[in-house]
């Protein structure tokens, strides 16, 4: 019966911690908005991204106020702008603004429904803080007073996918509940096995396991995400770097699993010589 229990409890503990770390590592780099900030903040060093954005944002300034005898004027600022906004002493704060509020707005929170913007229906890019940025050196370079929108939206997925972060916000911090049950589960694996070596041993081979299966998952998911097309270049391009940066990211965690789990068989085996050493003795 002990032996039962103790195999039940593993194979439970190894389905838990299946779940567990993917849904925590999500959690805490999705999910959260300082997880999210940090891991698409790299994005802002992308030349080729940034420009696009850029002019992206530049280019839904409103000048319909400006007199017509200055429009050609007003047209070569806008350009000049666009190309110049991410050398402006304002652009990271911009950027991380860009990003903070993007977050807000795609993952619903109570802060982000009290602050009045407009739900979205797809996965969406808030560049409010960078179109206010660009208008405010166009007045300053024209002396034209430009008053910029209250948000600007740019949308970078589909509603499929909004709803996908909807369901991943409710779910993820489950995973914390799910690491919780595995370590229990193998903490009563331990105490009912009669070798505690066994248990040790198949941890560590389900570590492994598990992290060879992330692994191809992550690769299939990644392909997938890569190959699905938003019908935005700047969209594209934001989703190619982000989701370079979570799969480099979550390796690490599948890296991080593997040693665990490595380090787990090897104490098995080390437990089981020395267990027959302390038998031998013992005669």
């Amino acid at each position: 019966m002990r032996t039962f229990i103790s195999a039940l409890a593993t194979v439970l503990g190894i389905l838990l911690a299946s779940v567990a770390v993917p849904a925590m590592w999500v959690d805490r780099n999705i999910i959260q908005e300082d997880g999210f900030v940090r891991l698409a903040a790299p994005l802002g060093k992308n030349a080729e991204f940034q420009k696009k954005l850029a002019g992206a944002a530049v280019g839904t300034i409103d000048t319909g106020s400006v007199p017509g005898a200055l429009s050609g004027l007003v047209d070569s600022v806008l350009e000049k702008a666009a190309e110049s906004l991410t050398q402006l002493p304002g652009y990271p704060a911009a950027w991380e603004e860009t990003l903070r509020r993007s977050h807000r707005l795609n993952f619903a929170s109570p802060a982000g429904e009290s602050s009045g913007n407009a739900p979205a229906s797809s996965l969406t890019l808030d560049v409010t803080p960078l179109v206010a940025l660009g208008s405010e050196e166009i007045s300053r370079a024209t002396r034209l007073p430009l008053n910029p929108p209250d948000q600007t939206l740019i949308n970078v997925g589909q509603p499929a996918q909004r709803e996908w972060a909807e369901r991943l916000a409710t779910y993820a911090p489950m995973g914390y509940i799910a690491a919780i049950g595995s370590g229990i589960a193998f903490l009563l694996a331990l105490v009912a096995a009669r070798r505690r070596w066994t248990v040790l041993f198949v941890a560590g081979l389900g570590g492994l396991a598990l992290a060879g299966l992330w692994s191809l998952g992550l690769q299939l998911g990644s392909a997938r995400a890569w190959a699905t097309d938003t019908g935005n270049a700047v969209a594209n391009m934001f989703r190619d770097e982000f989701v370079g940066a979570a799969a480099a990211d979550f390796q690490s965690w599948i890296a991080a699993t593997a040693v665990t789990g490595g380090v787990l068989a090897a104490a098995g085996i080390v437990t089981l010589f020395a267990s027959r050493k302390r038998v031998r003795a013992s005669r």
